[in-house]
């Protein structure tokens, strides 16, 4: 069945706080929002019905997972990614982030170093410095429009504050590259070498594009510790389940010890529905909603090369969020951010929210109907456009 990805669906007086909340954040009520990775589209049918059935049974009680649960998502794991594991291997969790603060927790102690290669998803600064753990970066370097690693520098890193933790993003969010199994072996190397620990949060690892493929880290390091979701998949996060792979025993030990200090127990009834039925029969929902992706992605990249060439995509390797450069235009940060929100009307995520290495830059999430985008790079057009210097 094809599925409708152009039908615009208002989200307003929703609770969303993609679009419910510009006050709060400081926006006009106007703004149109791409920012926050949510999608504007409704979860599979496969998902709708199934919560269908449970509200209709209407006894939303203590509720635990059986085999039944776990088997589609290691099902997918196993033919998307060649990775098998076994259900004794996952610990639930209501959400990666959740996971990662009790991921730090659980493996170094207050004042240990922690390293993340920026610029990255802004809740990873968080879930280091909130836990009194030192922040480490490893800038990625930016060079002819892409991003690579700079090892040398990662490894030096490492030895200069004996770092014990590795959180790794990917694919990558903001700049969407997916890394090659020969950059992630040389880090486990790295990180094996210096007995680091390594975090992988893999939420993103079904929006791939073509000629690109994800490699999970579990299948080169085999104490690695795997975090992912449907939530990104199937638009799911508000329902709050996830899973985190571990091998390892002592280690999945130490994390659930970690997780129940929180006093949090069962995950959400109606969210280990919807991950179950995702699962099981998402894939060709997902397949369609990818080549949608990728049409708005062609469309974006057409659009800036036709109307804003000072604009540059960095080229996406996977996810739904677009890495847009605004260097060109010798803006600061605060007057980029001014003439996106003020002037274009526009909400996208500032470039500074994943740390000083994304000044200039500008994340915008395409996951929405091609309508909503193309209102929104007119938007773009119509403020960069009209105020542009004649040459």
């Amino acid at each position: 069945m094809k599925v409708d990805f152009d039908t615009v669906i208002d989200r307003r007086n929703t609770n969303s706080i993609k679009y419910d909340f510009s006050a709060e954040y400081g926006m006009g009520a106007d703004v149109l929002p791409l920012w926050v990775a949510d999608m504007d589209f409704q979860a599979p049918p496969a998902v709708l019905a199934g919560l269908q059935r449970a509200v209709a049974h209407g006894i939303f009680g203590y509720t635990e997972v059986k085999e039944d649960y776990d088997t589609p998502f290691i099902d997918w794991y196993a033919k998307r990614f060649g990775y098998c594991f076994t259900a004794g291997d996952i610990v639930k969790a209501p959400g990666v982030v959740f996971a990662l603060h009790q991921i730090v927790r659980a493996f170094t102690e207050p004042g240990d170093a922690v390293i993340v290669q920026t610029p990255v998803y802004y809740p990873f600064y968080h879930v280091i410095e909130n836990n009194g753990r030192k922040l480490v970066k490893n800038p990625l370097v930016y060079e002819n429009g892409a991003y690579t690693i700079d090892f040398v520098d990662f490894e030096q890193k490492i030895r200069t504050h004996n770092v014990k933790l590795f959180i790794l993003c990917s694919p990558h969010n903001p700049v969407s590259r997916v890394w090659t199994r020969e950059e992630l072996e040389t880090l486990n190397a790295i990180c094996q070498r210096h007995d680091v620990l390594v975090a992988a949060d893999e939420i993103h690892c079904d929006f791939v594009y073509p000629g690109h493929r994800h490699t999970c880290f579990r299948l080169l390091n085999g104490d690695a510790i795997v975090a992912t979701a449907p939530s990104k998949t199937f638009n799911l996060a508000g329902l709050q389940a996830s899973q985190i792979i571990i091998k390892n025993p002592e280690l999945r030990v130490r994390l659930t010890d970690e997780l129940r200090k929180t006093g949090y127990g069962q995950l959400n009834t109606l969210g280990l529905v919807a991950c179950r039925s995702a699962y099981l029969h998402g894939e060709s929902w997902l397949e369609q909603l990818k080549e949608y992706l990728e049409e708005n992605t062609r469309v974006t990249r057409a659009f800036l090369a036709e109307h804003l060439p000072k604009v540059r995509l960095v080229e996406p390797q996977g996810t739904y969020l677009l890495w847009l450069d605004f260097t060109a235009y010798g803006l600061s940060q605060a007057e980029l951010d001014r003439r996106i929100t003020q002037g274009a009307r526009l909400w996208l995520d500032s470039g500074t929210m994943f740390g000083p290495e994304g000044a200039g830059f500008q994340r915008i999430n395409i996951a929405c109907p091609r309508s909503t985008l193309t209102t929104a790079l007119d938007r773009l057009a119509r403020e960069f456009c009209q105020r542009e210097e004649p040459s």
